[in-house]
């Protein structure tokens, strides 16, 4: 017969974003895992793998919820600039309030295991495309909507705000200064007109 656990499984992710997100994949040991989750190591096998599909349920739950969040902001504002703005200045909020200056995990974990792992290789590129997308979407009912230059490629555009937010994303672990995300959050606006 099959033993209940005696763990709420969504809790128990939440927490491993956190210790992955502050430690990296490679900082974080088995025995950080068993610490931090509170929960058996035969618990933590029998529910999630290894560690690696743990750190990938981590990863997936981390993007769900923050690129929700982004995708759902873009979709409330009234026009195409006050989106890309709104967006901008959510994520550089959300950057500065964190005192660890952690940055991204999904950006994070791009750097420190894109490279070499598949799996973690698709899921940033996967997010990424998210994010492309919603910018997008934005710049084209933009567009058509008179607000945005036709001219401009739309999509070139929004490769230059995703980049820019990942920009920002990695900016923040060497600086906190609220003025220099201002500055770069000014400048890339300028580019819609």
């Amino acid at each position: 017969m099959a033993r209940t656990k005696d763990f709420n499984e969504e809790e128990v992710l939440k927490k491993a974003v956190c210790l992955f997100w502050d430690k990296g994949y490679n900082g974080t040991s088995m025995q950080d895992l068993v610490d931090g989750l509170g929960i058996s190591r035969s618990s933590l096998y029998d529910t999630f793998g290894d560690k690696h599909q743990l750190y990938l349920k981590a990863l997936e739950t981390y993007q769900q919820g923050y690129g929700q969040q982004l995708c759902a902001l873009i979709g409330k504002a009234p026009s195409a600039k006050a989106a890309i703005r709104e967006l901008l200045e959510l994520v550089a909020r959300d950057l500065l309030g964190d005192k660890q200056r952690k940055g991204c995990f999904v950006v994070n974990a791009g750097i420190e295991m894109a490279s070499h792992d598949k799996e973690v290789n698709g899921m940033i590129c996967q997010s990424e495309q998210q994010l492309e997308q919603a910018f997008l979407k934005v710049i084209q009912n933009g567009q058509q909507s008179g607000e945005l230059d036709k001219k401009q490629d739309a999509q070139a555009i929004a490769r230059f705000f995703n980049n820019t937010v990942k920009g920002m994303q990695v900016s923040v672990k060497s600086t906190s200064n609220a003025r220099f995300f201002q500055d770069i959050i000014d400048t890339a606006l300028s580019v819609l007109g």
